[in-house]
């Protein structure tokens, strides 16, 4: 039976007001990036995206086991771009209920450009926000992901990873104003890039040099034919 919306946790006002604020984190660590093309995988369609100068947003979310946005499709199928389609791709709190994480990182990697950054922001699964979490997500099919399970994963991928930091309030607050990032915060940002393919030049072995005819006479020496 789907969910209705009061019933799901990514509705819920403190993951809400933890999501609202990432985009602000974000955005000054993204400013010195050229690219043009952004992909966002969400939970929810009211979500903000970084008001980064010249790019052109994506914006996709899950529910009940499906895309939903800009394009519609199966979590469970692969993504419906091109390989290597987007400068930057935000996964926002989209590995909690996908129902391959391994399938839908493999995705995005694919999808990500040489050189592009792929940011993961999501609940830290050590700290004030996960007994919560679960108590809230049960029966959901929602899943917290370690940030040094996904660091290895994506250096598999060919990613190098460039900052993992925590971000929010260290606890859910119920109906009040959530506060800055806190060093103890309920969620982390993942920032990684996508290493460029190196072409390794071929060494060409130089041709043997012929000889000329009087290589081993002295200058002005004459040569006599043998009659």
């Amino acid at each position: 039976m789907p969910l209705q919306r009061d019933q799901d946790i990514h509705a819920s006002a403190p993951l809400r007001q933890l999501r609202n604020g990432q985009w602000r984190s974000m955005a000054p660590l993204l400013q010195r990036e050229t690219g043009r093309r952004a992909l966002r995988i969400g939970v929810d369609d009211d979500d903000a995206v970084p008001p980064l100068p010249g790019v052109t947003w994506t914006r996709l979310w899950l529910e009940q086991g499906g895309y939903r946005g800009d394009l519609r499709g199966s979590a469970e199928e692969p993504l419906p771009f091109i390989a290597e389609a987007f400068d930057l791709v935000w996964l926002q709190h989209a590995l909690e209920p996908a129902p391959q994480v391994a399938g839908l990182l493999g995705e995005v990697c694919r999808v990500l450009a040489p050189g592009g950054v792929l940011a993961v922001t999501a609940v830290h699964p050590l700290g004030g926000w996960s007994p919560w979490f679960f108590w809230k997500a049960r029966g959901q099919g929602q899943s917290l992901q370690w940030p040094w399970h996904l660091c290895h994963r994506l250096r598999r991928e060919g990613l190098a990873i460039e900052d993992v930091r925590r971000l929010g309030p260290p606890w859910p607050a119920h109906g009040r104003p959530a506060s800055g990032d806190s060093r103890w915060g309920g969620a982390y940002l993942l920032l990684a890039r996508k290493q460029r393919h190196l072409v390794t030049p071929v060494k060409l072995r130089p041709l043997p040099a012929r000889a000329p005819v009087n290589a081993h006479l002295s200058p002005g020496t004459r040569r006599h034919s043998v009659s």
